[in-house]
């Protein structure tokens, strides 16, 4: 009995370990960078995504691309976070996070195959991300939040390559007012940017409303089309009658017993619409249902009036008007009406939407975009995102970096300088992070169609003679002071994706063994498999559990 194996695991579960389980986690990091890398930098190319039911999404954004596919793979899936950290955190840089995660991993492969072992790896791929950060602090510029000028270069930075470069001067321009209306004491929520998006028009008419765009109209057309320095009630709550919460019956045994009820209802309705005309409100936005009666009412007062209004309109129409929302008309005071100098209903594109605009200080804005096509507006949509979160990631830390390549080749230059005096294998580790992070102007220069050793030697150059400042320029091939042509990016999207790729590189590394219960796999095709995880392929075969990216060959 005691020379019998210890069975611990089912016969139907799956176990790879040691290098096997290093190399498949590997294989699918590598794969996700390999999927987007192209993508990367001005001149980067576009994904078509379509889905089973044929709805098309072509973009260059990193974090959209890795989102919409369907990827299943656990390791993959780990690199995909990477990219939403990013975008959380920063708003830009997704792409960039995903390609030095991969390259990362790529680096360490080698050094695996040489027996360095994985802790010794993710040792020194610590210490030179701490390394990396501070040696960006040291090449960061301060910028002051009331320069406009590189505000809207690092904005304009952010949306290059993604559709928007025909108006970049003008969309960069609409974010950079946008952020800094909205910003108040307590820093800066984009959320208070809306973005209305409208078919019809080129990119140059997009425009910047200060103010609040309800994607609404009157609820009755009765009611005025247009109020001028309008007092504004906003009404968390509902103008109807309300339901006794049990249920209970009305017996009417006579014809004069069912009108006195109407009338009574009618009588409740009257009392708010004549609680609304006593304080002085001359605009109306519910964010429940309005009885019919009570729009009856309303128009009678000529009172404008909206229903059903979304929370987050209702939330910057406060910011906006400086209303205060109540929870029933009841409650409505003078004191918790906002101020409009001009509450109008207008035609956009062959939708009626309500304007609340010329307010006295507008904390709450709206940037119109329009384009020839859906698909434009919504990469234009992905790129005002992205700027929007540069600027205000601007805004909050007031440090910028060179953008082109710059940092990446000064920090390749630091790290090896770095790596001899640590000494030791985890000075391998340092070295291959610093190979690491060339990958970068690496891409960029792949992705213009440039000659990448060539420009690669020509940036180093640079940086050993001082130009911290050096870039590739996509269009040109030269290297020139990034600085100077006033490409910029904030100093959190490179520390945010250092930090993101390490973590998750170092994770990825100190994995040894990936165990498979024997119901998730993925062999069988007449499972519904929604919610699983098929290691059929991606625990034993590599990459076989990306069944999703697999499946997007052509686009990809």
């Amino acid at each position: 009995m005691g020379n019998q194996p210890l069975i611990v695991l089912s016969d139907d579960s799956q176990r790879t370990s040691g290098k096997d389980a290093q190399s498949m986690n590997i294989t699918a990091g590598k794969a996700v960078a390999q999927a987007v890398r192209t993508t990367l930098g001005p001149k980067g190319m576009d994904k078509m995504l379509v889905d089973s039911t044929g709805n098309v999404v072509v973009t260059n954004d990193g974090v959209t691309l890795l989102t919409e596919m369907e990827i299943d793979h656990p390791a993959a899936n780990m690199i995909v976070e990477v990219s939403e950290t990013q975008e959380e955190e920063v708003g830009d840089g997704t792409t960039s996070a995903v390609v030095v995660a991969g390259e990362l991993l790529k680096r360490a492969e080698d050094l695996l195959e040489q027996d360095i072992h994985a802790t010794t790896l993710a040792q020194g791929y610590r210490q030179a991300a701490e390394k990396a950060g501070d040696a960006l602090e040291e090449i960061a510029i301060d910028v002051d939040e009331d320069d406009d000028e590189i505000l809207e270069q690092i904005a304009a930075t952010a949306m290059t390559g993604k559709g928007a470069e025909n108006a970049k001067d003008l969309l960069s321009e609409l974010v950079v007012r946008a952020v800094q209306t909205v910003a108040d004491e307590d820093g800066v929520d984009t959320d208070n940017v809306k973005v209305e998006k409208v078919v019809g028009g080129s990119v140059e008419n997009s425009e910047l409303v200060e103010g609040v765009i309800i994607d609404k109209e009157r609820v009755s057309d009765s009611m005025p089309y247009f109020a001028e320095d309008a007092n504004v009630a906003l009404i968390d709550g509902a103008l109807e009658i309300k339901e006794t919460e049990i249920d209970a019956e009305v017996n009417v045994t006579d014809p004069d017993q069912l009108q006195q009820f109407l009338e009574q209802e009618e009588a409740q309705l009257k009392e708010m619409v004549d609680q609304l005309v006593d304080v002085g409100a001359d605009v109306v936005f519910v964010d429940g249902g309005i009885d019919d009666m009570a729009q009856h009412y309303l128009a009678e007062e000529g009172i404008i009036a909206l229903r059903r209004v979304k929370s987050s309109d209702m939330n910057r129409l406060a910011r906006s008007t400086g209303a205060r929302a109540v929870n029933s008309v009841d409650d409505l005071t003078e004191d918790h009406l906002g101020f409009a100098g001009s509450v109008a209903q207008k035609d956009v594109a062959g939708d009626q939407r309500l304007f609340v605009e010329d307010v006295e200080d507008a904390k709450a804005v709206t940037l119109i975009l329009r384009g020839g096509t859906e698909h434009v507006i919504d990469e234009i949509d992905r790129a005002i995102e992205d700027s929007l979160g540069v600027v205000r990631t601007t805004l909050q830390d007031g440090k910028v970096v060179a953008g082109g390549g710059a940092p990446e080749v000064e920090l390749s230059l630091a790290l090896r300088d770095f790596a001899d005096s640590v000494g030791g294998r985890e000075q391998l580790a340092i070295e291959a992070f610093a190979d690491a992070l060339e990958v970068i102007p690496r891409t960029l220069a792949e992705n213009a169609g440039l000659d990448p050793i060539d420009s690669l030697v020509e940036l180093r150059s640079a940086h050993d003679g001082g130009d911290t400042a050096a870039g590739l320029d996509a269009y040109t091939g030269e290297t020139i002071d990034m600085a100077e042509e006033g490409v910029y990016e904030p100093l959190r999207v490179k520390t945010q994706a250092i930090e993101s790729a390490t973590e998750a590189a170092v994770m990825l590394l100190r994995i040894d063994d990936v165990i498979a219960a024997g119901e998730l796999k993925g062999g069988s095709s007449d499972d519904d498999g929604d919610d699983e995880m098929p290691p059929g392929g991606g625990m034993g075969g590599g990459m076989g559990g990306m069944g999703g990216m697999g499946g997007m060959g052509g686009a990809m």
